[in-house]
């Protein structure tokens, strides 16, 4: 079966499959395109309604922040619902387009490092915890595969719609 962005968790993770968290967060190769883009492509839109790049990329940031914070309470055993958010509303309330592309990119490699310092830290034992998002039941360690693949998605559509 082909998941698409909709189906959420099995696409995402489907996209970071057969690698270890550890070396799918040290992979720097997103950062190495965003430093290729310019202040001024940053600023493109490939259609009126959708973001820019910027956006597509503090999108990316706010995305990490917000479920390694999950991932943390995970790792800790805390049984809670992994919840959604809305990524509509967070970047409509952002700065994102008014602030340089070099700060926003600066934050993407800056959250990355927390990442991989949190993610050097689990056990086997803490990876495989299972917590519930949305309908699904998920290990840690799929969940933060989910991040990468997460990123991944937006980073396909930069190179196939903005470059």
């Amino acid at each position: 079966m082909k998941y698409t962005p909709k189906d959420g968790f099995p696409y995402y993770f489907d996209l970071a499959k057969g690698m270890d968290c550890s070396s799918l967060f040290s992979d720097s190769s997103t950062s190495r395109l965003l430093n290729s883009i310019s202040e001024e492509k940053a600023a493109y839109r490939y259609a009126p309604d959708k973001w820019s790049i910027k956006q597509v990329v503090g999108h990316i940031t706010d995305h990490e922040r917000i479920k390694m914070f999950r991932a943390f309470m995970l790792s800790r055993n805390e049984q809670l619902e992994l919840w959604g958010y809305d990524q509509n509303s967070l970047v409509a309330n952002s700065r994102f387009d008014k602030l340089s592309f070099e700060q926003l990119v600066t934050d993407f490699v800056n959250v990355r490092k927390a990442s991989i310092s949190f993610v050097d830290t689990l056990s086997e034992k803490q990876l495989r915890l299972k917590g519930m998002a949305r309908q699904h039941e998920i290990t840690l360690e799929d969940f933060l595969k989910s991040i990468i693949g997460h990123e991944r998605h937006h980073i396909n559509i930069i190179r196939e719609r903005y470059l």
